[in-house]
């Protein structure tokens, strides 16, 4: 569903964003939960939202950015509803995992990490998911899917797009 109040929405985050800030503000640490409240907030941490933190706890920008892009739980981009990560550490890549990103790519029409046009899907490579033993392994969200082959990504990502169907 599409917001008709867009402003006022975004407005709307603004103001629970500085609430946010307020509520961790001059307490030691209070970078990392502000910008886990304000990811939660907004689905990722665009240079705006960056830019307002930085303002109101009079931190450094670049200081932020650092953070930001240091964690692999913070993202700079929207994901979709469905964020897959692909395992392309050592046991997976030696167990195919390499050709299983590969079929993902095609299937969702990405040239890599990145957010399907529909925003219903986001891929991610990451190094490991810590299911050595089931290599090669994806997430989707919190469902782990492992022994892989590339013939099996279609239908994992059919029954995902169903979903969004109502099916």
């Amino acid at each position: 569903m599409t917001c008709k109040c867009e402003n006022n929405c975004a407005d709307q985050k603004e103001q629970e964003l500085l609430k946010i800030i307020e509520k961790h503000k001059g307490k030691k640490g209070a970078l990392i939960p502000v910008l886990h409240d304000a990811q939660d907030l907004y689905g990722y941490l665009p240079l705006q939202v960056q830019k307002i933190i930085s303002e109101q706890m009079n931190i450094p920008l670049a200081e932020i950015y650092g953070v930001v892009t240091f964690y692999t739980q913070f993202s700079l981009h929207k994901k979709g509803k469905y964020q897959i990560r692909v395992c392309l550490g050592t046991a997976c890549y030696v167990k195919g995992s390499g050709k299983i990103y590969e079929e993902l790519k095609k299937e969702l029409n990405l040239s890599g990490d990145g957010t399907t046009e529909d925003g219903l899907f986001s891929l991610e490579s990451c190094r490991c998911i810590g299911a050595c033993g089931l290599a090669p392994v994806i997430m989707i969200n919190d469902d782990v899917y492992g022994e892989l082959t590339p013939a099996d990504i279609p239908e994992i990502i059919k029954k995902y797009r169903d979903r969004k169907q109502g099916q």
